[in-house]
C-alpha cells in the first residue's frame, strides 16, 4: 500500500481520515477475486467474529463457517462447554443448514420462540423417526391460537430432496417454495435449505478442516493455567487458538504465550496461534519472539469499548493495522484488525493496510445468530443485547469462581458497555446479509485497485487522506 502522491501523513488515521484511490484494473467481475486469507485460519472470506459473548456462540459459528469465515469462542466459557460446543460445530454439515423441528404435537408457542433462532424463518415437523411431515412458519403461525397444535397447522407438502443434490439444482427445484429440506440415505431430516441459501452455496466456500468438517476458533486468557486450558482446546479439536487479553504488550502476555507455544508444539499440533492486543511495531515483536503466527491488533477502537475514554490509551486504528502489518510481514506473523469496523468499507480498508483478516464484534451481535433471545422495544423493533468483554457484565460472568469480595473489587473497575440494544437491520437481520454486504464491497474494492486476491489488494492499495468533509460527502445523503 502507499499513500497518494507519497503524501505520508504525520498523524495517526482513523478508517473515516482515509479512502481508496481507484487505478486501472483488468479485473473484470467481482467473482474473479480470491478472498481467501492467508495467515493459515483456513477462512475463504477475512471475516472473524470477535470472542464476546453477546456475539461468538454455536450458531453464529457454524453460519460463518458454512460461509467461509471464522468465529473465535470467548474464553470465559467452561472448557467441557467448549468442547460440547466443537464437537457440534463439527457435526453441522458443510452445505446444508441446520433446520429447527418440532413434532406434530408441539404448541405453536413453541415454534414463535424458535423462528427467532435462525435467518431462514421456518420451523421443520418431523415424526417420531426424524422423517419431515411438513414445515411451519410465522404466516402460519399468526391468527391461531398460541396452544395450536403444530401438526394442524403446518404445510404438509414439503419439498425434499436428497443430500447431495448440487445448490443449483436445488435453487431451481425450490420455484417459488420457502425452504428445500435435505433427507439422507434413510428419508431423515439431515438439512434446509433456502434460495438464498442455495445461491450462497454456490458463492462462499466452507471454512473446512482437513477432515472436510466446518473450522472454529477458540479464546484463552492469560490468568490461571493456560497450558491446562490450551491442551483442553486442542483435545476438543479446536482449529485455531487466540490468547487474548485486552493489553497484549505485557509481560503476562508473553509468558503465557509461550506456554501456549509450548503445549501447541509437544501436541505436534499445526494449530496456528493468534494473540493480542496490540497497536505497536514493537507489539508485534515481542508477540512474533514468544510464538504468534497471528497477531491481533486494536486498543480501544470497538463499539462496546470505553478505554480510550476512561484511559485515554489506544491508537486510531488504520494507523495502527498499517503499522503493525508491515512489522508482522517483517516477523515473519499476519495481523487480524480487531475492532473499529461500522461499513464494508471499513473492512476494505484495513486490508488495504495489510491486515489478513478483520474481526467483527457489535456489527455482529445484532443479527439472528448471535446468542441471546431476541427481544422487541417500546416501537416493536426487535434487537439484541451487546457488552463489552471489559464491562462489569462480563468481568462478573468471568470471575464467577472466585470470593465474592474478589468479583467485587474487580467490578469496580470496567473498560465497556454492560448493556447496549443492537438493533436487528430489516435488511440484513442475519448474519449473512452482513457477509455478504461486507464480501460484495470488497470484492469491489479489490476491482477498483486491479487485484485478484488480498496480498495483490494490500500491494496495490493507493490511499488518500480527506477531511471529516471528504467523509460526509461519500455517505448516502438522498431522500
Amino acid at each position: 500500500m502507499r499513500f497518494l502522491e507519497g503524501k505520508e501523513p504525520h498523524h495517526d488515521l482513523t478508517y473515516d481520515d482515509v479512502f481508496l484511490v481507484p487505478g486501472r484494473s483488468s479485473v473484470a467481475s467481482r467473482f474473479d477475486v480470491d478472498l481467501t486469507t492467508a495467515d493459515r485460519s483456513g477462512a475463504t472470506v477475512p471475516v472473524i467474529a470477535a470472542n464476546m459473548t453477546s456475539v461468538a456462540g454455536r450458531r453464529m459459528a457454524e453460519t460463518l463457517a458454512r460461509r467461509g469465515a471464522l468465529t473465535v469462542l470467548p474464553q470465559d466459557v467452561a472448557s467441557d462447554a467448549v468442547a460440547e460446543i466443537v464437537a457440534w460445530i463439527k457435526a453441522r454439515h458443510p452445505v446444508w443448514d441446520t433446520p429447527l423441528v418440532l413434532t406434530p404435537a408441539d404448541a405453536v408457542a413453541d415454534a414463535l420462540n424458535l423462528l427467532s433462532k435462525r435467518a431462514h424463518g421456518a420451523i421443520v415437523v418431523v415424526d417420531e423417526d426424524g422423517r419431515p411431515v411438513g414445515t411451519v412458519d410465522e404466516a402460519a403461525c399468526t391468527g391461531v391460537d398460541r396452544f395450536t397444535r403444530v401438526g394442524d397447522v403446518l404445510d404438509a407438502s414439503p419439498l425434499t430432496l436428497p443430500l447431495d443434490t448440487a445448490p443449483r439444482d436445488v435453487f431451481d427445484a425450490l420455484g417459488a417454495r420457502r425452504v428445500a429440506l435435505g433427507l439422507d440415505a434413510d428419508g431423515r431430516l439431515a438439512g434446509l435449505l433456502t434460495g438464498l441459501g442455495a445461491l450462497r452455496a454456490a458463492i462462499y466456500s466452507p471454512t473446512l478442516d482437513a477432515r472436510g468438517r466446518l473450522r472454529t476458533a477458540a479464546a484463552v486468557g492469560i490468568n490461571g493455567d493456560v497450558a491446562v486450558k490450551t491442551e483442553a482446546l486442542l483435545e476438543a479439536g479446536v482449529d485455531v487458538v487466540v490468547v487474548d487479553t485486552a493489553h497484549g504488550h505485557q509481560d503476562k502476555m508473553l509468558d503465557a504465550l509461550r506456554a501456549v507455544r509450548k503445549v501447541v508444539a509437544g501436541a505436534g499440533s499445526a494449530v496456528p496461534i493468534a494473540a493480542g492486543n496490540v497497536v505497536t511495531a514493537a507489539g508485534v515483536r515481542d508477540l512474533a519472539d514468544a510464538g504468534a503466527d497471528i497477531v491481533k491488533v486494536g486498543v480501544g477502537p470497538g463499539a462496546m469499548c470505553t478505554t480510550r475514554m476512561m484511559t485515554g490509551v489506544g491508537r486510531p486504528q488504520f494507523s495502527a493495522v498499517l503499522e503493525c502489518a508491515e512489522a508482522g510481514r517483517h516477523h515473519g506473523v499476519r495481523v487480524w484488525a480487531d475492532g473499529g469496523v461500522r461499513h464494508p468499507r471499513d473492512v476494505a480498508l484495513a486490508l488495504a493496510a495489510g491486515a489478513s483478516a478483520v474481526m467483527i464484534g457489535s456489527w455482529l451481535a445484532g443479527t439472528f445468530e448471535s446468542p441471546g433471545d431476541l427481544l422487541r422495544d417500546e416501537n416493536g423493533q426487535p434487537y439484541k443485547e451487546s457488552f463489552g468483554m471489559a464491562s462489569k457484565r462480563a468481568v462478573g460472568a468471568r470471575t464467577r469462581d472466585e470470593g465474592s469480595f474478589e468479583r467485587a473489587r474487580k467490578a469496580l473497575f470496567e473498560e465497556g458497555i454492560s448493556s447496549s440494544k443492537q438493533l436487528l437491520d430489516p435488511v440484513r437481520p442475519g448474519v449473512e446479509d452482513v457477509l455478504d454486504s461486507i464480501c460484495s464491497g470488497v470484492r469491489s474494492a479489490c476491482t477498483y485497485a486491479g487485484a485478484r486476491t488480498l496480498d495483490e489488494f494490500h500491494e496495490r492499495a493507493v490511499v488518500g487522506v480527506q477531511t471529516m468533509a471528504g467523509f460526509i460527502e461519500g455517505t448516502p445523503h438522498g431522500l
